[in-house]
């Protein structure tokens, strides 16, 4: 087990890396009675394509959502309730890009993280609870396809891309999940919940050599090989440059986004995903031109924000909420990003947001969930997460307007609508 300090956030970071290959992080704090661990795998709703024993599989949208769901049972009963009997509050996600379980405890720390680390190295399952899974998931994704926030955003998603598999809803639909068989989750687990391809991270009052020591005893001995995965080709260009659909709503919504160039793995992602986030901060923030002006004109509300997100293969900025004239709020932050490419940012404004900026990432550091799932993507994309003094240091004015030129032109702008349905 080593350790390492990062003066800048008052942060000291333990790390050891088991013989089976799973990489433990431990941030310890020891004024806190809670403790939280998260383990997670590489694997998300996105790797659909993967090569397994020699072979190429295409598995059905949804399995990496489905067998987070059925991960939890076991031959004896059920984890949760093992977890929750035990004082703890478990849960589990999954993203397009991976998998996560964690619970959060102030009392038998050791013995919840027994519990999660076994029942997601050891799969259970029969057809049977398989074929009941798929209704209980089904009716998931039916509330899914109701909620507009949801239709606008896979909208977005489908017009941005072509071929990646980003663009298709993470818990799949109802004829893909109607393929998923027991066999089908007993390979997914096989290829990507191998320690290899996982890591575990704990933050609170807890020792870091007797973590690795527990992981160590539980877990396979083996870590399994690297399995390649297949995302297709993507286009620079945009897959469709509108979509609208009428639904049950209120008010219209929307969301435009622009397709940018992702970044390779390593210390660039983090620059490209601090820059991406800065330029948006800069463009669309609530501090902004853009957004008083568009605000005091009536063509947003406060429901109005952006962000800017990266995947492997995939980065896209986007923006969006209420509005009774997307086609014009789209066109003006279109505008907005050109005139700041052409004429710079003002010093004054860019380090005020710059120290915002900062500011939020340091916040972050006051939660153990955000602390937890921040070196689990650094880890997966190999870049230390706690060096983001040092890129906030490296990242001009001149940068953030050279990101907005490159990334959010005209050709790379798609729109996604949400209008109410005329009775």
């Amino acid at each position: 087990m080593v350790s390492k300090e990062y003066p800048r956030i008052g942060e000291k970071i333990y790390h050891a890396e088991l013989p089976n290959g799973l990489h433990i992080y431990v941030d310890r704090r020891p004024e806190f009675q809670k403790s939280y661990a998260f383990f997670a795998t590489n694997y998300g709703g996105m790797d659909m394509k993967f090569r397994l024993d020699g072979q190429w599989r295409d598995t059905p949208a949804g399995v990496a959502h489905f067998l987070e769901h059925k991960m939890f049972d076991t031959e004896d009963g059920n984890a949760l309730q093992d977890l929750a009997a035990n004082g703890a509050s478990p849960n589990a996600f999954t993203s397009s890009a991976l998998t996560g379980y964690y619970f959060e405890s102030t009392e038998k720390f050791c013995d919840n993280l027994k519990i999660l680390l076994s029942f997601v190295s050891i799969p259970w399952f029969t057809q049977e609870s398989v074929d009941k899974e798929q209704g209980i998931i089904g009716q998931e994704i039916r509330m899914v396809e109701d909620d507009p926030d949801n239709q606008v955003f896979y909208g977005l998603m489908e017009c941005l891309f072509d071929h990646h598999p980003i663009r298709v809803p993470i818990a799949g639909t109802q004829e893909s999940i109607s393929h998923i068989t027991a066999d089908t989750l007993y390979a997914c687990h096989k290829a990507f919940y191998t320690p290899s391809n996982m890591i575990l991270t704990v933050v609170g009052n807890v020792d870091p050599v007797h973590v690795a020591d527990l992981a160590r005893r539980i877990l396979p001995r083996e870590g399994g090989p690297v399995i390649p995965r297949d995302y297709g080709q993507e286009p620079a260009q945009v897959a469709a440059k509108e979509t609208r659909m009428a639904m049950e709503v209120s008010a219209p919504q929307f969301l435009t986004a622009y397709k940018c160039a992702p970044a390779a793995d390593g210390e660039d992602y983090l620059r490209t995903a601090v820059l991406g986030d800065m330029a948006c901060d800069i463009l669309l923030g609530d501090s902004s031109h853009l957004y008083q002006r568009l605000y005091e004109e009536g063509v947003i509300n406060t429901s109005f924000g952006g962000a800017f997100e990266m995947m492997p293969g995939v980065a896209y900025l986007y923006a969006g909420g209420d509005s009774k004239d997307a086609r014009r709020a789209a066109a003006e932050i279109q505008r907005e990003a050109e005139r700041l490419a052409a004429e710079g940012i003002d010093e004054d404004y860019y380090q005020r947001v710059r120290r915002a900026s900062f500011g939020s990432n340091l916040r972050g550091l006051n939660s153990f969930e955000n602390i937890a799932v921040t070196l689990t993507e650094g880890y997966f994309h190999g870049y230390d997460p706690f060096r983001f003094p040092q890129v906030f240091d490296s990242i001009t004015k001149e940068d953030v307007a050279a990101f907005l030129r490159r990334n959010l032109t005209a050709e790379r702008a798609v729109l996604s609508e949400i209008v109410p349905r005329e009775n």
